[in-house]
């Protein structure tokens, strides 16, 4: 295509494009956001719901399109053969930069339902997009910490009501939710100062997604497991829109959430210890994927 150009350029164009689709489709996005607020009637709720959801997707193709168009970037995957449109998914990954969320769209996109991420309560007065992840069916969670608990106790178990009332839309249409469980970015300094036991990850957070099945507990039917690795190094934005992120390496792993994945979190402490000793052998086994994928790169070159 147009790869050819010189990297600064390659980035100017990709850069306007990403910039123009996005106002493209943001305000199209918000007109249809404040019409599903004002009609609460659950067949146009519903109705809205898909447009929304449509035009979101639209959005992400045409991302990849403008990927496509500049810059060399190849994407290898594995693990794609089982996946389906009509089925629910927690979606989870290591993550080493925000550009993690354009290639798994990328990657995913026509594969799965449109990624959904978990969100603080409090985004939803962001101006404008506040409104979008609303209309677009993002959860929004509310979360009280263990302090905050014991201080008001009466309020134990509403944070999971809350995240229930939230989830309850998806009882119906089928939906893949996003987490990071790391919680932040992949770096060597934050690697050493956690002292992580894994040689290429940050310690999981077990607690982000035990509360996500447990607010959800019969609405996600499987566990995406995805391990992303770049092998021309540590990826940023501005190498990856300039085209000097030539090759992306994914394997997709899939597993049934079956009654040993679904439990109390909060309060069956047997349940949490067993939930948390899966979520690191999971890590463990990623940690042991990205060695291998290094070793192979290594190899080629």
């Amino acid at each position: 295509m147009l790869n050819f150009l010189p990297s600064p350029i390659i980035a100017c164009l990709t850069l306007l494009f990403y910039l123009c689709n996005t106002l493209l489709w943001l305000i199209p996005i918000l007109v249809f956001s404040l019409l599903k607020a004002l009609i609460p009637l659950p067949f146009w709720q519903k109705i809205f719901s898909y447009l929304l959801d449509q035009m979101a997707s639209n959005w992400v193709f045409l991302n990849t399109f403008n990927q496509k168009l500049f810059t060399k970037t190849k994407i290898s995957v594995t693990g794609l053969e089982q996946l389906k449109m009509n089925d629910w998914y927690l979606v989870i990954s290591n993550h080493q930069s925000w550009i993690d969320i354009l290639v798994l769209q990328r990657v995913l996109h026509g594969k799965i339902p449109f990624l959904k991420f978990f969100l603080k309560k409090e985004l939803i007065y962001v101006p404008f997009l506040g409104l979008a992840w609303w209309a677009l069916d993002f959860p929004f969670m509310k979360r009280y910490s263990q302090h905050f608990l014991k201080r008001n106790p009466h309020l134990k178990g509403k944070d999971i009501e809350t995240t229930k009332k939230a989830c309850e839309k998806f009882k119906h249409k089928p939906v893949s939710v996003m987490n990071f469980i790391e919680g932040t970015r992949f770096t060597t300094a934050k690697h050493q100062q956690q002292n992580s036991p894994f040689k290429k990850l940050l310690k999981p957070k077990a607690g982000g997604i035990g509360f996500v099945l447990q607010a959800m507990k019969g609405n996600l039917s499987k566990v995406l497991d995805v391990t992303i690795y770049y092998p021309d190094g540590d990826p940023n934005f501005f190498d990856f829109i300039a085209g000097k992120i030539t090759r992306v390496n994914i394997v997709i792993k899939t597993q049934d959430i079956d009654e040993s994945l679904q439990g109390d979190y909060v309060n069956d402490r047997a349940y949490k210890i067993q939930f948390q000793k899966w979520v690191n052998q999971l890590w463990l086994d990623k940690d042991q994927t990205l060695l291998e994928l290094e070793a192979q790169a290594n190899k080629d070159n």
